[in-house]
């Protein structure tokens, strides 16, 4: 059974930067592609970055571009999300969800495509 647990979250002033971490068990950590997503309040969970099995292949929202950078280090199963200037409108609970897609470089930007999800870890960012 899959289990993610993600960490790195908390409060940090506009401007600020955090680095999410995802740790995955119980599944090939290398056959997996890694997503992460968020919710912030009264809004549906959007997707935010991903990377693919390969790791050649990484994605990011139009919202996070050139601020958010995802990686992961399949020595130590586990994801990150680095994020640099941080806004208020970034806050929101951000979840690590992984997917076993078919192809080496494949991902996806869709939350139904993907069958395993962590608990989740808030962000807030302060004006």
């Amino acid at each position: 059974q899959v289990h993610l647990v993600e960490s790195g979250g908390g409060l940090v002033q506009a401007g600020g930067s955090l680095r999410l971490s995802c740790a995955a068990s119980g599944l090939t950590f290398s056959t997996y592609a890694m997503g992460w997503f968020r919710q912030a309040p009264g809004k549906e969970r959007e997707f935010v970055s991903a990377i693919s099995r390969s790791g050649s292949t990484t994605a990011n929202a139009n919202s996070v571009k050139g601020r958010f950078t995802i990686s992961r280090d399949n020595a130590k199963n586990t994801v990150y999300l680095q994020m640099n200037s941080l806004r208020p409108e970034d806050t929101a609970v951000y979840y690590c969800a992984a997917q076993n897609f078919l192809y080496p470089s494949g991902y996806s930007a869709y939350e139904r495509d993907w069958r395993s999800w962590g608990q989740g870890t808030q962000v807030t960012v302060s004006s």
